[in-house]
């Protein structure tokens, strides 16, 4: 498929015959506007001719499934991966700025009683991938013409999900009001109450009295939660984080909800925004994509259920997938954390521009193309694809020839499913 875009920049209905494609460009009827998706904008032309098309959309934690169709036709697809670096960056962020003001000798006097969060705020971490949700939707829209649009989103019951996969009474009524904290009066005395206030590594034999509560995994990312959390003898603790103490191998982190918990923050952010931008937006549920998708007879993709949720599960395809991943705009890190015998710190930030060239530009190499993922000043760069498979560890920058500047979301083009067994799988359906 070649998008193509009006005159005046309206998206029209995108073509296949790149036969006419070529001449309009050849003869500068026509200017290149993007190359993945491959689209152009007619320059004299003006006309208005559309079809109704239909944009599905299978929302997610870490992947956002796309899909624009007609009744017979699949006019776009894409598989959108997002990031899941937000929570790790922000501690690292206020660990450097806890160390700065300690490191200044800095004093402030607590301000937490004049702040107040605005209405309808959301966290980092959710705000970041409702905002890719909406930038991708809206990506979309700058190359097809949508005239209707529905979006899937979910909504989990944790501890309904918590108390199956631990084999406990499911919650009824007020069993939600009662959680498994209920009476305590913090994490902490619930840790050492739930272990029995004895040592889940050495269970008393070091006779130490004191016990600590101990974080499986990091603080980091793993937080407070009582999943995270488990009860140690002080000898035990201190030898653990000196390495001389090893845990036993059942320790481990418990179950984490995480994406259950974005999904139900996020089902009404996400859809009462695309109200307030698109007028024609509506919702669906996941049983009945999954009821539509099995009597198509199609597999479990991302993109293949957004095509469902579309409502044209029959329209066929030629297999072209737009494979997505957000990546990191800026650093904004200054200075790094090691510090010099000299006692200065280093510079983080590389400069925008390396021999022409910045993060994550789509160039060609060798008659491949591929991203530029690390940059050194004297010109040799790292290349790899999206999938990560690495092109060349150190390339000359005399070798590379730009093909598209680094945006916001990387995109390459796959074939993802061949047409032929796609057409059999509907035939055998139909059948």
């Amino acid at each position: 498929m070649v998008y193509v875009l009006s005159a005046s920049g309206k998206p029209l209905m995108p073509t296949e015959d790149h036969r006419q494609v070529r001449l309009l460009l050849k003869r500068k009827k026509a200017v290149v506007v993007r190359r993945t998706p491959f689209t152009i904008q007619l320059v004299n032309r003006v006309h208005n001719y559309t079809q109704p098309v239909s944009l599905g959309i299978d929302a997610g934690s870490k992947h956002i499934g796309v899909s624009a169709t007609t009744e017979d036709r699949v006019l776009y697809e894409a598989d959108a991966e997002l990031r899941s670096d937000i929570v790790e960056l922000i501690s690292t962020r206020r660990e450097a700025r806890h160390a700065r003001r300690n490191r200044k000798t800095r004093y402030r006097a607590p301000r937490f009683d004049n702040r107040r969060r605005s209405e309808g705020w959301l966290a980092p971490s959710v705000k970041q991938k409702v905002d890719c949700h909406i930038k991708v939707i809206a990506d979309v829209h700058k190359i097809l013409p949508i005239s209707k649009m529905i979006i899937e989103t979910a909504s989990f019951d944790t501890q309904l999900l918590k108390a199956t996969l631990e084999g406990k009474p499911l919650p009824q009524g007020t069993d939600y009001q009662s959680g498994e904290q209920l009476g305590f009066w913090n994490t902490r005395e619930y840790v050492l109450f739930r272990d029995n206030h004895e040592c889940q590594c050495c269970h008393g034999r070091s006779k130490d009295p004191v016990l600590n509560v101990h974080h499986i995994e990091s603080r980091k990312t793993g937080g407070d939660s009582p999943d995270n959390l488990i009860t140690l003898c002080e000898t035990c603790h201190t030898g653990y984080h000196k390495g001389t103490v090893k845990l036993p191998a059942g320790i481990k982190r418990g179950m984490k909800f995480n994406d259950a918990a974005f999904m139900g923050i996020m089902r009404w952010s996400v859809y009462n925004r695309l109200k307030d931008l698109y007028p024609y937006v509506s919702l669906t549920y996941g049983y009945k994509t999954k009821n539509t998708r099995i009597r198509a007879g199609l597999p479990k993709e991302h993109c293949i259920d957004a095509r469902c949720i579309s409502g044209n599960p029959s329209a066929l395809s030629d297999g072209i997938v737009y494979f997505q991943r957000k990546m990191r705009c800026h650093n904004r890190q200054i200075h790094k954390f090691k510090v010099n015998r000299s006692g200065l710190r280093k510079l983080n930030q590389a400069p925008y521009l390396v021999k022409g060239f910045r993060l994550w530009d789509r160039v060609l190499y060798n008659s491949e193309k591929c991203f530029i993922q690390g940059r050194r000043s004297s010109g040799f760069f790292q290349l790899k694809k999206l999938d990560g498979t690495l092109v060349s560890a150190s390339a000359s920058c005399k070798k590379l020839r730009l093909v598209e500047t680094g945006k916001h979301f990387i995109m390459e083009r796959r074939r993802a499913i061949p047409p032929a067994a796609e057409a059999a799988g509907f035939l055998a359906c139909n059948l």
